[in-house]
């Protein structure tokens, strides 16, 4: 919630029709992540100059549109791969990259480990909830933590 207390301060010394513009390019980036986007296609989304739109949304947003693109396809991997079977490829490429290779690189930069652990770990979480709760507060309520709790 800090991030829009930002963008609100930044509405007001860019213009509220600029932070507008960039609020609906923007919103453009989390309707169309899954597609090939450009700076091009976004900036005229803003009705601005690629390189006007590059240093004003930076400005707002404190990051550029491609790591906004990418934190958007990064998050929307890991609801895929936690709440569907399909494959890392094919979640791969729902989320918009095309290289499986730079997709596996940035999620693990961004989320600290590879898809396919992230995966594994979120749903062993799911079938064991109780790894997710220390120890000591386990055996302090008198819960077994080596069988599951249905």
């Amino acid at each position: 919630m800090a991030r829009e207390s930002l963008t609100t301060v930044g509405a007001a010394s860019l213009g509220l029709d600029t932070y507008k513009r960039l609020r609906r390019a923007r919103a453009f980036i989390d309707e169309c992540y899954g597609q090939p986007l450009d700076l091009d296609q976004i900036s005229r989304e803003a009705c601005l100059s690629r390189y006007h739109f590059l240093r004003l949304f930076r400005q707002t947003f404190e990051r550029t549109p491609h790591q906004y693109l990418t934190e958007r396809r990064i998050q929307k991997a890991k609801e895929l791969l936690t709440s569907t079977r399909l494959s890392v490829t094919d979640v791969c490429f729902e989320v918009g990259f095309e290289s499986l290779g730079s997709f596996s690189t940035l999620f693990h930069k961004h989320v600290g480990r590879p898809p396919i652990t992230y995966r594994a770990r979120m749903f062993d979480f799911k079938r064991f909830p109780q790894k997710q709760i220390p120890g000591c507060f386990l055996f302090m309520y008198g819960v077994d933590a080596s069988r599951p709790q249905f």
